[in-house]
């Protein structure tokens, strides 16, 4: 049982997961640090604070909260810019260079194949004289 266990926890997948979570929160970290360092006084400067959880309304002695709200989705906006803006574009930008080379350059037919071709030509050529 204990082998199995073993052999479980080694496919590679496993530890293909475990890489992905790692980096995953590495990045997560990193993009938390951008929005809270970098785009929140950017928001700050333009709306006049970065914090609206003091904002409330009450409606027969129930409280909303409604700036605990706003604060969630203006980090979800800023945190889906910062992804899509750093990320994902600058990678698609590489992947379609990448792909434009790809095109750009032929594959070369292997030498097997271009006797091949040599050969049909001149059966070709010997049928039609």
């Amino acid at each position: 049982m204990l082998k199995e266990f073993r052999t479980f926890l080694m496919r590679g997948n496993i530890v293909d997961l475990a890489v992905a979570v790692v980096i995953g929160a590495a990045f997560g970290a990193l993009v938390k640090a951008m929005v809270d360092d970098l785009l929140t006084p950017i928001v700050a400067a333009l709306i006049g604070k970065p914090d609206f959880s003091d904002l409330t309304f009450t409606i027969n002695d129930s409280v909303f909260r409604y700036g605990a709200f706003l604060n969630a989705l203006v980090a979800f906006v800023t945190v889906a810019a910062a992804v899509f803006f750093f990320v994902v574009k600058p990678m698609n930008a590489l992947q379609e260079r990448i792909g434009r080379r790809e095109a750009a350059e032929p594959a070369k037919k292997p030498d097997d194949v271009l006797l091949l071709e040599e050969i049909r030509d001149l059966l070709k050529a010997d049928r039609s004289a």
